[in-house]
């Protein structure tokens, strides 16, 4: 398996991950939490991360960067599912941009 792939498939277990727990609707769930919050939320949450991001990319760790860069991919990732948009449709407008 080349690299690519297993980035492809981590992203793919962290969309099937968040769409487990969308199906579940557990009360306790933060997943389900943000999808039932609506769009405003979960874009509130993508500035906020972004954000943090940033901050710690200027002054943080790297330790702070990786966690900060993490919680911005969840959310990214719980955005896409929200609008039901998959990895294979970011994929491809990816590949796209690479001819």
């Amino acid at each position: 398996m080349n690299k690519d792939n297993r980035n492809n498939n981590f992203l793919d277990e962290l969309y099937l991950l968040i769409e487990k727990k969308a199906k579940r609707k557990t009360k306790k769930s933060y997943t389900n939490f943000l999808l039932k919050s609506g769009s405003k939320k979960i874009a509130k949450k993508i500035v906020e991360e972004s954000g943090e991001l940033v901050i710690d990319y200027i002054k943080g760790s790297k330790k702070r960067i990786i966690e900060e860069t993490a919680d911005l991919i969840y959310h990214l990732v719980v955005l896409l599912y929200s609008k039901k948009i998959t990895i294979k449709d970011l994929e491809n407008e990816l590949k796209k941009r690479r001819k």
